[in-house]
């Protein structure tokens, strides 16, 4: 019997997930340590909430693609909403985050409405795509400023976390491996340093 068949391993979600922060030039996701301590125990009534499942209502999800939408717009390439983007955060926040973290969450999208009802007098989903971007960035400004003073028993910005999971969406997804990067299924060699043109895409990374 041949016993030198190659032998296929699969990953758990925790090292999939470490694998992806490679993404991010080895930077560590804000809520990654959630996620982390997700896939590594069961969760109990003090780790999730109980309600998890029903944590965000529809119109919730589109007006997370919306967020991730500004964030990430469509260009040359699909943006981050045709990416599902909204939907993938939203199952993220549910089912791998702390209830505390939920917690952040849910009520910075209700900040970020009272922000775009006060500031545009309307509702994130329909003012206009400045105005979307105004606030955003207004809201990254700010998000990047609390994060310096940031103790460990402090949460998250509750922006941080859209921000970095709209990144993690999107670059796991389909479109960004194939239209936002260049992908090579099978890769004829290792190149560890490939040089890029100005404006050149990427290479997407092999799990």
């Amino acid at each position: 019997m041949n016993n030198d068949q190659p032998k296929f391993e699969l990953i758990s979600r925790r090292e999939a997930i470490l694998r992806v922060s490679a993404l991010f030039g080895g930077t560590l996701l804000v809520g990654q340590a959630a996620m982390l301590a997700g896939c590594a125990a069961p969760a109990t009534g003090r780790q999730r909430s109980s309600a998890a499942r029903g944590l965000f209502s529809q119109s919730d999800i589109e007006l997370m693609d919306e967020i991730a939408e500004t964030i990430l717009p469509e260009t040359d390439t699909p943006g981050a909403k045709a990416a599902g983007v909204g939907p993938f955060i939203a199952l993220m926040v549910s089912d791998t985050y702390y209830a505390a973290d939920q917690q952040v969450f849910v009520k910075g999208l209700a900040d970020l409405q009272t922000r775009s009802l006060t500031g545009y007098g309307a509702n994130f989903r329909v003012i206009t795509a400045a105005q979307r971007l105004e606030l955003v960035e207004r809201l990254d400004a700010e998000q990047h400023l609390y994060m310096e003073t940031r103790t460990d028993a402090m949460p998250a910005h509750y922006f941080r976390m859209i921000k970095e999971l709209t990144l993690l969406g999107y670059f796991t997804s389909e479109i960004g491996y194939m239209q936002a990067m260049r992908y090579v299924e099978t890769p004829g060699r290792f190149d560890p340093c490939v040089p890029l043109v100005p404006g050149e895409k990427s290479w997407a990374p092999h799990a």
